[in-house]
């Protein structure tokens, strides 16, 4: 079978994406955060994790850059959902910026595109650029 290893076979290591969560920039009670790699079983409750821990910090809005994000599966929308419910509950928010069209769709399949402000780019999302409201939902 072609692309299979043999048995006792010394596989060549498959490089993993590097998963990051990198706060960038503050502006008073917002951080940026850019996120980057892969969002999956594997990563989402680190990414929660270090979430919690700037909103902890003091941090009420928190920008997540996903323009370094090439995938976000289910689990990862559901630790974004459960930090979000943490962080409003403390009259805070999340917004999404840079967001890759095909996660763009994913979060209106699923309705979450009602639930996150989405931005362009950082910029927009700080109001330091030109536009100070959310792009477009559709």
């Amino acid at each position: 079978m072609a692309g299979l290893a043999r048995c006792g076979a010394v596989a060549e290591p498959v490089e993993e994406a590097a998963f990051g969560v990198t706060p960038t920039a503050r502006y008073g009670t917002t951080v940026v955060v850019e996120v980057s790699g892969e969002i999956d079983l594997r990563t989402a409750e680190l990414l929660r994790r270090e979430l919690l821990e700037l909103s902890e910090a003091g941090f009420s809005r928190l920008i997540l850059d996903f323009g370094q994000v090439r995938f976000c599966d289910a689990t990862g929308l559901g630790a974004l959902v459960g930090v979000h419910n943490r962080i409003v509950a403390r009259d805070g928010e999340i917004v999404l910026c840079g967001v890759r069209p095909t996660q763009r769709r994913l979060l209106r399949i699923t309705g979450l595109d009602r639930l996150f402000a989405v931005y362009g780019q950082g910029e927009e999302a700080t109001g330091q650029g030109r536009a100070a409201t959310p792009t477009a939902r559709g």
